[in-house]
């Protein structure tokens, strides 16, 4: 009897399971408000310390540059992959160069802190921040996009 459904049937009964089970998926306040506090320690905490540190301007500018990319970078992986949890149809040249981009950050940030003449333990500091910030960043994309889909079901 399943096979008899027309293709407009099943997109909606998928649809409406997609939709039930995105519902359950509404983050509490608690963690939204954890999400941001933790996305603008790592972020604040990173640009302190990029600002205290001892390199010339243009070292500077090359790591705030690397926030700014890896932020971006891990938003648009998280995007990606919720779309295509969701069904949205994704290219595959925008999935991969996220991906890409993702890792292409954080390779610079590996060699950019291996090069650069500052104590191991400035070198850990960045390294910590950057990956709470990313890490932050992505939590926060998806508490926002699970509130606006809590919000439109309502």
């Amino acid at each position: 009897m399943e096979n008899l459904k027309t293709s407009e049937e099943r997109e909606s009964s998928v649809k409406q399971n997609q939709e039930a089970a995105i519902s359950i998926l509404k983050p509490s306040n608690a963690f939204v408000g954890a999400s941001w506090m933790v996305f603008i320690i790592g972020v604040v905490s990173y640009c302190v310390g990029l600002s205290n540190a001892e390199m010339q301007l243009n070292e500077k500018g090359y790591y705030f540059t690397l926030l700014l990319f890896g932020l971006f970078a891990v938003i648009s992986v998280q995007k990606n992959v919720r779309d295509k949890m969701e069904g949205i149809p994704v290219s595959d040249i925008y999935y991969g160069l996220s991906w890409f981009s993702t890792l292409a950050s954080l390779t610079l940030l590996v060699i950019g802190l291996w090069n650069a003449d500052l104590e191991l333990s400035e070198k850990g500091f960045f390294g910590m921040s950057y990956l709470v910030g990313l890490f932050a960043a992505i939590t926060v994309q998806k508490n926002t996009r699970d509130l606006k889909v809590s919000e439109s079901s309502n």
